[in-house]
Order: structure tokens, then C-alpha cells, then sequence
């Protein structure tokens, strides 16, 4: 009875749905002429910089923190360069997306404006990666990444998009003091989860917390193979109905970091999923303000999330697919129908 409810209560906030009217397509095809215009739009010496073959190790090297990159800096582009690239982002984290990963990228600005060091709290450090020829039929990928922001995309021939990893941070989370005080960028994923915590009874809190003090940082962290993650916390068939609807609108709040069509796709696969292990657990204190942890676990993908840096002022997030980072379930099924040469 309560795998009824629950699905029943999944179909209205897991149906397709944009806040924010986005009129650009999102389709695998429009991806692709999104990318093609993009690398048109470069020099020769640029396009050496943003171009990789798809079988290249670059393509799994991915991070959050700050570091030497390569790829295409929004620094070496021009005004029509940045706005290609904005356009080929756009058809991968769709409107909402957009906002959250403008919001992450200005935050360089508020850590260099409180004396972090120039050369690396820079908003223009954020590199554009495109991974094979850009079509319909080759597999091919792309990629942002910089200081707490990498979006990754793997597209198969006749198969949805692969989004992940697909890492959103934010430092500070909440600007301390000046023109944006009070600014928060990632403000939905931890207030709701706070929310759904404090909303469990206690026996179900017993289940749902594996820890009183928080993990420093994401468990997964940049690793590019990852399992299951124990313990597993409270199973979603355990909750009641205003708890389960504060977890699927938690779980709704990462899908707002993709495109619409992306997004649907992601609701329809998460419809079929078996939600008895589909959990959520929570480590740290539950108190605003204090180190903490949460993870949403599936048979097929894991969310992380941790604020505990910078007196529990920094946040991390990240969406994984055990088997479908980089779109490696894909691109196994693709080959397996039509055998390619390494």
C-alpha cells in the first residue's frame, strides 16, 4: 500500500514540467548543431585548445576544485564565441540550469572580492570541452568545467543524453557580508532536504541519520567508478505522504539543473525505478548553520550533498549514475549492436 501512494504521489511532481520558458530545443540533434557552431565559431588555435577525440583520456579527467585545466577558457573567447557557448550549455542544463550555473560561476567574484587570491577566483577560468565530431550517429561528448562546476554530456547515436557527473557547488553558500549578502545559489537543494529531516519522527530519524558528524566532503568525490554507498538510510516506501512529497521535490530540484527534454526523460526512468531502494539518509547536525551531509541513493544513480567547509559555508553537490557515467552504459550497448574498432 504504501509503493501505491508513493507512486501515486510521484506522478504529479515528476511530470514534465519549466518554470521558466525556455524556447530553445533540446533534442540530441540540436545538441550537436550547438557544437558544431561552437567550434566554427573558434580559431584553428582555439579549436586545438577545445577539440578531443572522444576516446581521449581528457574526457574522464573531471574536478571541482581549482586547478590546471584543459579545454577552451571563457577568457580566450570573444562576445560570439562565449554566446555559442552559452547557446551549446544551453541545450544540456536548459533556462533553470543556466541560472544556477550563472549563479555558482559569479560566486569567483564574491571569494576574490573577500581576498581570495586573483589568479584563481576568476569567473572566466570556467573551460568549454567538445569530445569527437559532433553528429547524430558517432558517439560524441562535451563539457564545463571549473572551480566547483563540471557538467558532463555523452551522446549515442538513438539513446537519451547522459548527463552525469554533474557537479553544482557553492562557496561561500551563503555570502556573508556586502552588496550580495544573504545570496544563496544552491538554496532549494539544502533547504529541503533540511526540511524532509526534520520532518521524520523519531523512529524514523534513527533509520534516516547513519552519523552524527558529517563526512568533510562528497564520500564519492572525483572518482570516475563508483558503488553504492553504506549505510543506505530510510527507504522512500517508509515515508508518509508529506515526506515522500519533500523528497521527490528534492530530487526534482537536481533535474532543474538539466534540460527539459533531459529532465522528462530522467522523471520517466525514475517512475519505473522500485522505490523500496530508493533511499535517503543524513549525517552531521540538522540545525541551520552546522556541519552536514545528506545522500539519495538509487538502484541506478546516487545524489551527494555536503556543507561542512568554511564553517559549514560551502557547499558541494553531485549527481552520479553507477553504471551510466559518461554514458558508458550507452556507448556499451551501442557498441554491442554495432561493433566499432578501438
Amino acid at each position: 500500500m504504501r509503493v501505491a501512494r508513493l507512486i501515486a504521489l510521484l506522478v504529479p511532481f515528476l511530470a514534465v514540467r519549466s518554470s521558466v520558458a525556455d524556447p530553445v530545443p533540446h533534442s540530441p540533434e540540436e545538441m550537436a548543431r550547438a557544437a558544431t557552431a561552437f567550434l566554427g565559431a573558434l580559431t584553428a588555435e582555439q579549436r586545438a585548445k577545445a577539440a578531443f577525440d572522444f576516446a581521449d583520456a581528457e574526457r574522464l579527467n573531471w574536478h571541482f576544485v581549482p586547478r590546471t585545466r584543459r579545454g577552451l577558457p571563457l577568457k580566450e573567447m570573444t562576445a560570439p564565441q562565449r554566446e555559442a557557448a552559452r547557446t551549446l550549455l544551453r541545450t544540456g542544463v536548459g533556462q533553470r540550469g543556466l541560472v544556477k550555473v550563472d549563479a555558482i560561476i559569479s560566486l569567483e567574484q564574491v571569494l576574490r572580492d573577500m581576498g581570495g587570491n586573483p589568479a584563481q577566483r576568476d569567473p572566466d577560468l570556467y573551460f568549454f570541452s567538445v569530445f569527437g565530431t559532433p553528429s547524430g550517429e558517432a558517439a560524441w561528448g562535451w563539457r564545463l568545467e571549473g572551480h566547483h562546476l563540471s557538467v558532463n554530456f555523452t551522446v549515442v547515436a538513438g539513446q537519451p543524453v547522459a548527463t552525469a557527473p554533474a557537479f553544482f557547488g557553492a562557496n561561500p553558500a551563503r555570502v556573508p557580508s556586502g552588496p550580495r549578502e544573504g545570496f544563496r545559489a544552491l538554496a532549494a537543494e539544502e533547504d529541503l532536504a533540511r526540511e524532509l529531516i526534520t520532518a521524520l519522527r523519531p523512529d524514523q530519524r534513527e533509520r534516516a541519520i547513519i552519523a552524527t558528524e558529517a563526512p568533510r566532503d562528497i564520500i564519492t568525490g572525483n572518482a570516475n567508478d563508483i558503488d553504492p554507498l553504506s549505510p543506505a538510510g530510510i527507504a522512500a516506501t517508509d515515508l508518509d505522504a508529506q515526506q515522500s512529497a519533500l523528497l521527490v521535490r528534492l530530487l526534482d530540484e537536481y533535474l532543474a539543473h538539466m534540460a527539459d527534454d533531459i529532465a522528462a526523460e530522467r522523471r520517466a526512468r525514475l517512475q519505473q525505478t522500485d522505490f523500496s531502494r530508493v533511499t535517503f539518509a543524513w549525517a552531521g547536525a540538522t540545525e541551520v548553520g552546522q556541519p552536514h551531509y545528506y545522500r539519495i541513493q538509487g538502484p541506478s544513480f546516487l545524489v551527494e550533498f555536503d556543507n561542512t567547509q568554511n564553517n559549514a559555508n560551502h557547499i558541494h553537490s553531485v549527481w552520479r549514475d553507477f553504471n551510466g557515467d559518461f554514458g558508458r552504459d550507452l556507448l556499451r550497448e551501442h557498441y554491442a549492436a554495432a561493433p566499432h574498432p578501438h
